[in-house]
């Protein structure tokens, strides 16, 4: 088989494998039960997040990331300006799709195979056996840590090659291409969105083409504290001792108390078409993410609980040692309460207008 053939091989098993819910412990749960390619490779509903375990009895701990375009992720690492950027998942402890593919598979809340002896079995049950063998040798299944392994470079292969998860179709990848002009709400939504002094959304989002002229993907692959409001859906949350800590809980950052409450900045491509936003799926619509972008600190009462006196509890999804990581000095998060808001609801409608066409598989109409 030469490479052009093990390519196409790989990127069948690793479509197949990530369709495949045979491979969970319930046989009910697939990597596409969480990444639905009809919201953006997130998930396909509204709930904070997907049931899982061996009965589906297992509550998981954040929301699904969305999946598309990580090809253009790399390893976690410190940038030039010692900013931590990259990293899979939310937190940045897997450093490639293939070993962020192995997370779940053996996740006790996700698909909850006990090892990797189980997941191997499974795949010599499966409708693809055959591929498999045929594809990395008679033998494989034979080599558990071989076998599974070469599971989890299929399925990286899939996400690294899938037109779907790395579209680039998008309304706003034609307006680039010169092919069409932007509605008039778009076009301001972009305005406001690049504004530093209004949205300033392209300082973690960035939406020019780069250097090398490639379309932009919406997100610098680095993390941001926003103090977003705790989600007592998530069972866990309900405990007032626990903390989803993000960033320092990454197993070599443990130490790094000031990247508390820090998670990955997802992109915005295929953001309209998401049913639940931040890491902790408390809002569930761009209407409410957004406002509480630009009203969180000058309508914390919006957002947060208030004690038995009436207090607002601004920050309440973190220790309150570890307020002072909470981004405070950028556009819009600098405002004091009681002023007036960088967008105002008009504005938030622009840019939401923007958002969606960001959204892949759209057709010009007008030429049909």
């Amino acid at each position: 088989m030469n490479t052009k053939e093990l390519e196409k091989s790989e990127f069948a098993i690793g479509q197949l494998a990530f369709n495949d819910a045979t491979l969970s412990a319930s046989g009910k749960v697939s990597c596409a039960s969480c990444h639905s390619p009809s919201a953006g490779f997130s998930a396909p509903n509204a709930l904070a997040f997907q049931p899982g375990g061996k009965y589906l009895e297992a509550h998981g701990l954040r929301a699904s990331q969305p999946l598309g375009y990580l090809v253009y992720n790399t390893a976690f690492h410190w940038d030039e300006k010692g900013t931590p950027t990259g990293g899979f998942f939310w937190d940045g402890r897997a450093n490639s799709l293939a070993e962020q593919a192995m997370g779940p598979l053996l996740g006790e809340r996700e698909m909850a195979n006990p090892d990797k002896s189980s997941v191997v079995q499974k795949i010599s049950q499966s409708q693809w056996a055959d591929l498999f063998k045929k594809t990395y040798g008679a033998n494989i299944l034979n080599d558990v840590d071989a076998a599974f392994l070469k599971l989890t470079q299929a399925v990286e292969t899939f996400q690294k090659n899938s037109p779907l998860l790395n579209a680039f179709s998008s309304k706003y990848d034609a307006y680039l291409r010169g092919e069409i002009q932007l509605e008039a709400a778009e076009a301001r939504g972009l305005a406001l969105f690049n504004d530093e002094e209004k949205g300033n959304c392209a300082s973690c989002h960035p939406s020019d083409k780069d250097k090398k002229g490639r379309h932009p993907l919406f997100t610098d692959f680095t993390y941001d504290n926003l103090g977003v409001p705790r989600n007592l859906e998530i069972i866990e949350n309900n405990n007032p001792k626990y903390f989803d800590l993000g960033l320092c809980d990454k197993p070599d950052l443990k130490e790094r108390k000031d990247l508390c409450g820090a998670f990955k900045v997802p992109t915005l491509r295929n953001a309209g078409v998401r049913q639940v936003y931040f890491h902790n799926g408390k809002f569930k619509s761009l209407k409410d993410a957004l406002t509480f972008y630009v009203q969180r600190d000058t309508h914390p009462e919006k957002w947060y609980p208030k004690d038995a006196k009436g207090k607002v509890l601004k920050f309440d999804d973190l220790p309150v040692a570890l307020h002072s990581n909470v981004n405070v000095k950028e556009v819009p998060y600098q405002k004091k309460k009681g002023e007036q808001p960088t967008l105002n609801d008009q504005e938030i409608d622009d840019v939401i207008a923007f958002i969606h066409t960001l959204t892949d598989g759209w057709k010009d109409q007008t030429r049909r």
